[in-house]
């Protein structure tokens, strides 16, 4: 595989990731747990059958535990949080707060070995900032107040996410098979979680049973292996650059599917937030090899 077609890969994450909310909310009200535990088995399954005729696949499961804990941890923990936001907060809100996980990685990678945090790093920084906190100012009517731990839960999320990404750098020789584990690892402890603290309600239309099959398919399963794909073998600064464009394309997709309303508001504080991130980004694109 050429470095070319692995950045081809792991941009239809970037693609897969921007219709996750839009699908999250169409699959209507299953509860967060449950719909990481379903749509985490689907998305182990996708892992599962790309090991057909490679017995050697398996292996790839015979992990030091620190590896476990991150690639379990960052994707049950996110889902988590992610899904309850999309359950308690407006999903463009949350939406936006959420993905300012692609500024969070760019300035937590500029504290590893080899880096460090420039100029350009805390002006985009800071234009995130002002594009979540112009999010909050011109929504006028205000928050219900069973928003707010939708809202919080979103922005933990983008932390996680973040320091997930970061870690996973450092974990390069890791197979992408391996995802697979992951995968099913973190459907198993929603499944628990579910158990534990909410009540079982399944899809009640056909849209909704297929948006949580897709939702397996797509934002939760075969991204993870196109990203892991695309970080290992690809350009890792087009992908982190890339990356800034999913809460503009998720915005968008949540507006035309009638599940938010646009509004100068949103298209600006996204504009922000995705503007910030590529200024923080820059040393990305256009440092030399």
């Amino acid at each position: 595989m050429t470095p070319r077609t692995a950045t081809l890969i792991g941009l239809t994450a970037i693609l897969m990731w921007s219709l996750l909310s839009v699908m999250t909310v169409a699959t209507g009200k299953i509860p967060a747990f449950q719909l990481a535990a379903m749509t985490f088995a689907i998305g182990g399954l996708v892992g599962l059958l790309t090991w057909i005729g490679r017995g050697e696949a398996a292996k790839s499961l015979r992990q030091p535990l620190v590896v476990w804990v991150v690639g379990v941890g960052g994707l049950f923990g996110y889902h988590a949080l992610y899904f309850l936001a999309l359950r308690f907060a407006p999903p463009a809100e949350a939406g936006l707060l959420n993905y300012l996980w692609p500024l969070l990685i760019v300035l937590f990678s500029s504290f590893l070995p080899g880096e460090r945090l420039a100029v350009h790093h805390i002006v985009g920084a800071v234009l995130g900032l002002v594009g979540t906190v112009l999010l909050f100012a011109g929504n006028t009517s205000g928050f219900a107040p069973g928003a707010v731990p939708g809202l919080i839960a979103a922005f933990i999320a983008a932390f996680v996410w973040a320091t997930y990404s970061v870690l996973s750098r450092r974990l390069k020789a890791v197979p992408t098979d391996a995802v697979a584990g992951f995968c099913l690892a973190t459907s198993v402890l929603a499944a628990l979680m579910h158990g534990v603290l909410e009540t079982t309600v399944w899809p009640e239309t056909t849209v909704q049973w297929l948006s949580v099959v897709a939702l397996g398919i797509g934002p939760v399963g075969a991204a993870f292996y196109a990203w892991d794909i695309g970080m290992k073998r690809g350009d890792i600064r087009v992908l982190g650059a890339a990356s800034y464009a999913t809460p503009l394309l998720s915005t968008g997709f949540l507006i035309a599917a009638g599940f938010a309303k646009a509004s100068a508001n949103i298209a600006i504080a996204a504009v922000l937030i995705a503007g910030g991130g590529l200024i923080a980004a820059k040393d990305m694109v256009l440092r030399k090899r």
